[in-house]
């Protein structure tokens, strides 16, 4: 493990970019303190696809619908739907 302090990084960056490609784990401290971590970065895992859970999830009619009870806990008025 290599732990820098953020003045001696700045000079250091390229080198340490290639320690933590190495598999090196480095810190990076502020007045002897440790503050960061750097790793290596590998990418998103995996592209986010809309409407993947399509057909798995059910959302019942009434979601938005608050019980006349709790509307009023809330002071709001009963909703017109029960």
């Amino acid at each position: 493990m290599v732990v820098k302090n953020i003045s001696q990084a700045k000079a250091e960056l390229s080198s340490l970019v290639e320690a933590v490609q190495q598999g090196e784990e480095v810190i990076l401290a502020k007045a002897g303190k440790p503050v960061v971590k750097l790793i290596i970065y590998h990418g998103a895992a995996k592209p986010r696809q809309p409407g993947a859970l399509a057909g798995k999830i059910w959302i019942a009619p009434d979601f938005d619908t608050l019980p006349d009870e709790i509307a009023a806990a809330f002071g709001m008025e009963a909703s017109a739907g029960s």
